[in-house]
């Protein structure tokens, strides 16, 4: 498919996460003749700070995001699903909520016969992880990070000197997404707990529905939010996140050049996990 063919609509989804915008930003740079279409679809439950990233990324890009909504809200899908929360393996959340309403948008032009390249912003160090794959002749799907082996040092490079930046969340978080999103570590949780009591109590009434409907799932593996956000209980989880970090900087090289350690990744310190591409990158 010749990408400069003017038949061919160029699409990049956003998830409000540091990869793809560093795609978008990559793609404006490097590919100016290309009109690319960005779009970020809302689940409704997204934190804050993702709305705000977008909109500074909008300034950069000097083009609006489209914002695609889904035709049913999570709480329909998860009456449709007998109230059994989302789990990684049964991430129902992810088709209903992002994939579908993507294929929605695009299915008018695909079956009229319009062709689409969609960038996924796949690093070039994410051998393991694959990205959505295209189910219509019409649709191609490209990885410009794993074509020019771009990795994750290079995508916040590529931020920093955009003048965008990360968003803000990752002072406290790993990922964007859900509020309530599965993926988190017990840290995380704690921190939802600081930053946005208000969603991390939705997330509690969502929880107790589910078990209160035999749902076998809570969000956080091993227990329920009642029982993680006990005083004694978040005391040990800060505990175990700080003893990780020490083991970590134990077998750091100290640099002279910098008296203060740069801050640790969490997917450094609890290893990267496969979570869904169209939610977290």
């Amino acid at each position: 498919m010749d990408e400069l063919d003017q038949n061919v609509r160029h699409v990049l989804g956003l998830s409000g996460g540091r990869d793809s915008a560093a795609l978008a930003i990559y793609m404006r740079q490097n590919h100016p003749e290309l009109s690319i279409d960005y779009f970020f679809t809302d689940t409704g439950k997204e934190l804050p700070e993702v709305y705000e990233f977008l909109v500074r990324l909008e300034g950069f890009l000097g083009k609006s995001i489209l914002r695609l909504n889904p035709d049913r809200t999570f709480d329909f899908w998860l009456a449709q699903y007998k109230n059994f929360l989302p789990s990684p393996k049964t991430r129902w959340c992810t088709r209903q909520l992002k994939i579908k309403p993507f294929e929605d948008w695009l299915k008018p032009d695909l079956e009229a016969g319009t062709k689409f390249i969609s960038y996924v912003a796949i690093r070039g160090d994410e051998d393991y992880r694959e990205g959505y794959a295209s189910t219509h002749q019409n649709l191609s799907v490209r990885l410009p990070f794993r074509e020019k082996n771009i990795d994750k040092q290079g995508v916040i490079e590529i931020l920093e000197a955009s003048g965008v930046g990360l968003p803000d969340y990752y002072r406290w978080r790993s990922r964007s997404g859900c509020t309530f999103c599965f993926f988190q570590q017990k840290i995380e949780w704690v921190r939802l707990m600081d930053e946005h009591p208000d969603a991390f109590e939705e997330a509690k009434r969502y929880e107790k529905n589910a078990v209160d409907h035999g749902s076998p799932f809570t969000w956080s593996q091993g227990e329920s939010l009642e029982e993680l956000a006990r005083p004694e209980r978040k005391t040990q989880i800060r505990a175990d996140h700080a003893r990780r970090i020490a083991r970590l900087r134990e077998k750091q090289p100290q640099n002279p050049l910098r008296p203060e350690p740069e801050p640790l990744d969490l997917d450094v310190i609890y290893g990267s996990a496969k979570v869904c591409i169209s939610c977290h990158k």
